[in-house]
């Protein structure tokens, strides 16, 4: 397909308009116009950017791109040398930072909830970011972390009780400790993101509310993942999902 096609369906699909963001979304760097196969990852890094060419790629769509805001915009160093591996071999570069979060099918959190087999209920946060749930039957917290590191192939950090039962929850992908005063105020029994901070021990201690860092990279794969089984239904597309292995 077109580049400008599938430009334009991914921006539709995932709501692009409709996110104020951090980074822009979308194509971020254009390459050759006819797109036959595509890899996704997490992150636009160099080992990812090489696997891409290795793989013959004609496009790269991933969840955390370039030109984040706050950030020197020199083109100097390794961001040079990003740029300049993509330019030089005309690969595009597609990302979709919190479109791929929210998305109810698609997304990160979406991803989650159907591999854990969570009941969803609500949403929270800004766009509605955060999801709000419950298990089919409660669990004790520490059962739930062995859960989660089947799935994710990482144990996540725990903070509460392990023997805590678990009901109601709420989740958030990546770096969204920020939310847990939200998810708090939302009478849940765990929070789980995928980083922690210094404050949130103490948030979790204080207000009884358990809380499970499971990764930032691990809590965000589900998205691309989800992303290359739609296009290859939809489209035909040849996709490969690449992971780049990340403790974070």
């Amino acid at each position: 397909m077109l580049r400008e096609e599938l430009e334009n369906h991914l921006n539709g699909l995932l709501a692009v308009p409709q996110f104020r963001d951090y980074c822009p979304n979308g194509l971020q760097v254009e390459g050759r116009r006819e797109i036959h196969k595509v890899v996704l990852g997490v992150t636009a890094c160099q080992a990812l950017l090489d696997a891409a060419l290795a793989r013959g790629a004609d496009a790269l769509i991933v969840h955390h791109g370039y030109f984040w805001k706050g950030e020197n915009p020199a083109i100097t160093g390794l961001r040079r040398q990003r740029l300049a591996t993509l330019i030089k071999n005309d690969l595009n570069l597609f990302a979709y930072h919190l479109p791929l979060d929210a998305h109810p099918e698609l997304g990160n959190n979406a991803g989650l909830a159907a591999a854990m087999g969570w009941e969803v209920s609500g949403r929270f946060g800004e766009k509605d970011i955060g999801w709000l749930g419950q298990l089919p039957d409660a669990l004790a917290l520490g059962e739930l972390a062995d859960q989660l590191t089947t799935l994710l192939q990482r144990p996540p950090l725990l903070i509460g009780n392990p023997e805590k039962r678990i009901r109601r929850l709420a989740w958030c992908s990546g770096g969204a400790q920020g939310y847990f005063e939200q998810a708090v105020a939302a009478g849940v029994d765990l929070y789980l993101s995928g980083e922690i901070s210094e404050p949130t021990v103490h948030l979790a201690r204080e207000s009884g509310v358990a809380y499970l860092a499971c990764g930032h990279h691990a809590t965000e794969r589900f998205g691309v993942m989800a992303l290359a089984r739609h296009l290859r239904v939809e489209f035909g597309l040849e996709c490969e999902f690449v992971d780049i292995p990340n403790p974070v």
